[in-house]
Parts: C-alpha cells; sequence; structure tokens
C-alpha cells in the first residue's frame, strides 16, 4: 500500500502506542488522525506518523448540531490546524467531514484557504455515503479543477455505492482514495480495497502499487483479527467469489474460464471452484468427480448427478464429501436393472418407552415381500426386518462389521454408512448407502451388500 492511516493517537494510550508501532515498523506513508486541535496533532506528531490528517466537519448541519460554530469560525480552525500540523514538518491531509452534504461553494473556499496554509492534500469524504457516482464525478471534477493540491475521497457504503463513488472520483481527476481492507467501516463500511483495487486494474487498466495475489491472505487475516466475518458472496474475496454451480457457468469456465470470470482467481490469491448442487450439469460433476479420482461411466454418472440434484432440491449445500460418499456408494454397486432385492418401503417406530420396530416391503425378483421385526434400536430392528423379508432366496448372511464412515455438517447431514456381509459359504461383501437418515442409509447398504452377495452366487454357480 501507499498510505496507511494507522490510527486516531489521541483516542486512547493503546490507539496511541499502536500506531507508534506502526509507523516504526511499516515501510509506506504512515498517517495519524487527527481533529484540528493541537492536543490531537501533538499526539499524531508524538507517535512518529509521516502524515498528519487533520479533519474538521464542514456541512451546516454538523456546524449547528455537533460543533456548534458558524461557518467562518470553522473555516478558521481548519486553516490553524493545518499550519500548526505544518509547523511539525510532516505531511498534511485535510478532510471536510461530510464535504457531500456541504454547500459546495463553502467548501471549496474551505479547500482552497487550508491550501494556503500549506495543506499537502485535500480529501472529500462522503461521510454518510449518500452520493451517487455522477453526483460524485461533478463533485471531485470541479474540486479539482479549483485546488492545485493532489485529490484524496474517503467514501462510506450506506447504500453499497462506496466503490462506484471513488472510482467515479478518480475519472474526475481524484488521485487518493480511502480504503479498507472487506470494506470494515463504521455501520456499513467503507470502500473495500479488495473491489476498488481489482476494479482499477482489471476495468480501467490501471495498474496499482498493490502485490493483488495477496489480498485473499490478507482478507482472512483481517477476518481472523476482527472476527467480522466475510459473507461468502463477497466479491474478490469471498469464498463463493469463483465458484460456479450453474451447468451453464461450470461448463463455459471447464472449457475457457474467461467465459464466465472477468479476472483469474489466481490473480487475488483464491482458487476456482466447480460446486455441484441442484443446478449442476454433467460436465461440472464429471470434472469434480475426476478430481476426486473417480471415473464413472455414463449411467453412473447419471445416477451420481440424479442424487446431487436430489440432495439439492432438499436445500443441501452438496459438499466434496458428500459428492465422495455418493460415488463411492454408486461406484460400488449393483445396477439398478441387475439388483434382485429392491427395497420399496421402510417405516420405523421408536421411542423412550417403545421397543424400536421396523417393517420393510421389498420387491424380491420383482416379487414383493412384507416383514416386521424389533431390535435393540431403529438400526437393528431394520435390517432384521429386511433379513426377514428376503429369507426365501435363500442366502443365510453375517453381518460382521458395521460403521457410520462419513457424516458431514448439520442435522440434515449426508451419512454414509459401510457394511461388510458375509455368506454362509464364506464369501464376504463390503458395501456403502448414504442417505440423510442413518437408518436409511443402513438399510440401502444391507440391500446393496445381498445384491452384491447373489450376484457373486450367481456368476460362481455359472462358471465364471
Amino acid at each position: 500500500m501507499d498510505t496507511v492511516e494507522a490510527g486516531f493517537p489521541v483516542a486512547s494510550e493503546g490507539e496511541f502506542e499502536a500506531t507508534k508501532r506502526i509507523a516504526e515498523t511499516v515501510s509506506c506513508e504512515v498517517a495519524g488522525l487527527a481533529r484540528c486541535v493541537k492536543g490531537d496533532i501533538d499526539a499524531a506528531v508524538d507517535a512518529g506518523v509521516d502524515c498528519v490528517h487533520v479533519f474538521i466537519a464542514t456541512s451546516d448541519i454538523h456546524l449547528k448540531h455537533k460543533l456548534e460554530m458558524t461557518r467562518e469560525e470553522a473555516l478558521e480552525k481548519a486553516v490553524e490546524g493545518v499550519e500548526y500540523a505544518k509547523d511539525h514538518g510532516v505531511v498534511v491531509e485535510f478532510s471536510a467531514e461530510d464535504a457531500t452534504r456541504t454547500d459546495t461553494d463553502y467548501l471549496l473556499d474551505v479547500y482552497k484557504a487550508v491550501v494556503d496554509a500549506g495543506a499537502d492534500r485535500i480529501n472529500v469524504p462522503d461521510t454518510v455515503g449518500v452520493m451517487v457516482p455522477s453526483e460524485m464525478y461533478r463533485l471531485v471534477r470541479r474540486v479539482v479543477d479549483e485546488v492545485d493540491v493532489p485529490v484524496s475521497v474517503h467514501c462510506h457504503n450506506d447504500f453499497g455505492l462506496a466503490v462506484a463513488n471513488s472510482l467515479a472520483a478518480v475519472e474526475a481527476g481524484a488521485s487518493q482514495a480511502h480504503v479498507t481492507v472487506n470494506g470494515i467501516g463504521e455501520r456499513a463500511g467503507n470502500a473495500s480495497l479488495e473491489c476498488f483495487v481489482m476494479a482499477l486494474k482489471a476495468l480501467y487498466g490501471v495498474d496499482l502499487n498493490v502485490k493483488t495475489e495477496m489480498l485473499v491472505e490478507l482478507s482472512k487475516l483481517v477476518e481472523s483479527l476482527t472476527g467480522v466475518p466475510v459473507p461468502p458472496n463477497t466479491p474478490i474475496v469471498g469464498e463463493n467469489a469463483f465458484a460456479h454451480e450453474s451447468g451453464i457457468h461450470s461448463h463455459g469456465v471447464i472449457k475457457k474460464a474467461e467465459t464466465y470470470e472477468p479476472i483469474r482467481p489466481e490473480d487475488v490469491g483464491h482458487r476456482r471452484r466447480i460446486v455441484v448442487g441442484k443446478h449442476a450439469g454433467r460436465h461440472a460433476v464429471a470434472k469434480k468427480l475426476e478430481e476426486l479420482g473417480f471415473s464413472p461411466d455414463e449411467d453412473e454418472l447419471e445416477e451420481i448427478l440424479r442424487r446431487v440434484k436430489e440432495l439439492g432440491d432438499k436445500g443441501k449445500t452438496v459438499t466434496e464429501a458428500d459428492l465422495e460418499a455418493i460415488a463411492r456408494e454408486v461406484l460400488g454397486s449393483v445396477p439398478e436393472e441387475e439388483a434382485r432385492v429392491k427395497l420399496e418401503e421402510l417405516a420405523v417406530m421408536t421411542g423412550n418407552k417403545m421397543t424400536p420396530t421396523a417393517s420393510v416391503r421389498v420387491l424380491l425378483n420383482g416379487d414383493e415381500h412384507r416383514a416386521a421385526e424389533v431390535g435393540v434400536g431403529p438400526v437393528d430392528a431394520a435390517l432384521r426386518a429386511v433379513e426377514e423379508a428376503v429369507k426365501e432366496l435363500g442366502v443365510d448372511v453375517n453381518l460382521v462389521e458395521y460403521r457410520l464412515e462419513a457424516i458431514t455438517g448439520g442435522t440434515d447431514a449426508l451419512a454414509e454408512v459401510v457394511i461388510k456381509l458375509e455368506s454362509d459359504d464364506g464369501r464376504t461383501v463390503t458395501a456403502r448407502g448414504t442417505s440423510e437418515d442413518v437408518v436409511m442409509a443402513s438399510v440401502k447398504a444391507f440391500v446393496q451388500g445381498l445384491n452384491l452377495l447373489l450376484r457373486e452366487r450367481g456368476e460362481a454357480s455359472s462358471g465364471k
């Protein structure tokens, strides 16, 4: 950065010490804030700053209700403050607080007077964020035309226009803008450093003395230190700034990033993410699966995509872990058309004073079978019911391993159950089931295991 305004040294001992340490440590210009009051200016100078940023309000509403001064008194105080700061041999920047609600002719009188008093820069603050870009351009253009020092702007974001107003000011001739990391600041904040810098670079072709590839790292550091979270949809640095879910967008980005990305994520220290959800398309899911090390065929990909969209329709964000679990289940399963056992219906009843009971309806080679059983818990009851329903298949199985392997996020988490079944003739299979419901995930894994054993037995008997 070119300049860091480190703090308001007179505000407290801690603020003074922080400003002093920053002034001793960093290599760029360090500024300290001060009212047009000698004690404020002395504190800033004693903190060792390179620049003292002095300010006084100039709008009638501030003069009447806050300062209780006339316009003439405020102008006199402004000049005195600038002269006193200049006498200490520092760079002086002057701000007319609430400039955008100040009578323009009076504002220009103040600016001209402080420039004559030695101000090195003047600042035009949109203190309550009430400007629109066209008006900001008009005001700054007039100031630039009538004063002979660099013009700066300080924009607040009350209507979400801080960056737009700052850019309009640059178009009008301003050579400095006050920005903050993540746009933090009073009320709705200030102009965002990240958005302002990248807009100048990408949209205006103005390359500043900023290592833009460190912007995300800086944003995360400030987020951590302040405890103020950055919303995922924050431009440039937000988690979703380069995330693509829509099938149309994902397809385009995979083929050519510029189709849906105005800047490269690596230019700001970010990364591109292909998000799977209800809007995901085949290309996005296939690309993500490839990254995760899966190689599904067309039918398997179609089934994975169907399950992803089904989860998305329930309002669930599909994480990488979710996608992995779905892929493992689908790729390790017997295809639907080959399955001899199909679960049609499952009902489980359990409670504080109720023996867990489960009833199931399954199709065995196309024929419907029902069964009900009790167990020590809902999962045990459900698996016993399935075993009872498929008895006529003549497969005697033993559940040798059961584990809940992955649960991702929240009470509607996607659970992955992994089971190992052993048949009476010594064959073992491992099967997986995924669902937001642990009981359903368990039953799906059990049914899948049965189908795998039945397929193995059929292949063995046919000599394959």
